[in-house]
């Protein structure tokens, strides 16, 4: 799977690459250093993935040490390649119709899985005007309680929160999703929530990329 940079079919999420690793620089220069909060059992959580190197590690603001202590809205937004799907979440409030104290499976999408899917006047278009698509779009991504992704492949199967039975499937050093996605970076922990990274857009919403530079008619 590639990992380029999703700038180059989308310039307003190329603004946001850019502005995240900026605010990153800026935490760790800060005179008061982002804490480093232990995982609830005292290791550290284990990620796997190919993606897994490319993100923060070590000390470094948003690894997954610091991140088993956020709330799972908080944690997100630690995660440069994560910009859209944490926007939407934001915009749209998903998370917070889960009831108090229920725990959630993130299956997040990459930046480059939203710009291989959606033309950017479709996103936009989704974000603005129909809150409904786009919550049921989130749902599709969402499993109530924290797995971890051995367990979900263990199941074989799990039901997201719209409704829909997804196949689970161990392929290696990764996990197929919905015979669509695979995990690019698993087992994020956060505050009553497991986070698994993926390289696909989940859901029925049809594609609208062109794969071009530009916007698709």
């Amino acid at each position: 799977m590639p990992h380029t940079a999703t700038a180059a079919r989308h310039p307003r999420l190329r603004a946001l690459s850019l502005l995240v690793p900026t605010l990153l620089l800026a935490a760790c220069t800060s005179s008061t250093a982002a804490p480093r909060t232990p995982a609830a059992n005292g290791t550290a959580p284990h990620v796997t993935g190919p993606l897994c190197a490319a993100l923060p590690t070590g000390t470094d603001p948003g690894n997954p040490t610091f991140l088993a202590g956020q709330p799972a809205d908080e944690a997100l937004r630690w995660l440069p390649t994560l910009t859209t799907f944490e926007a939407a979440l934001r915009t749209s409030g998903v998370l917070a119709d889960l009831p108090a104290g229920t725990g959630v499976t993130i299956l997040a999408p990459t930046d480059d899985a939203f710009a291989a899917t959606f033309s950017e006047d479709n996103w936009d278009d989704l974000m603005t005007h129909h809150t409904d698509q786009l919550r049921t779009l989130l749902k599709a991504h969402l499993i109530t309680d924290a797995h971890p992704i051995d367990d979900l492949a263990g199941a074989g199967t799990a039901t997201t929160l719209d409704g829909v039975t997804i196949t689970v499937t161990r392929t290696g050093p990764t996990t197929r999703l919905a015979d669509r996605a695979d995990t690019v970076c698993a087992d994020y922990q956060a505050t009553n929530a497991r986070i698994h990274l993926i390289n696909a857009v989940l859901g029925p919403l049809p594609v609208t990329a062109d794969g071009t530079d530009h916007r698709a008619h």
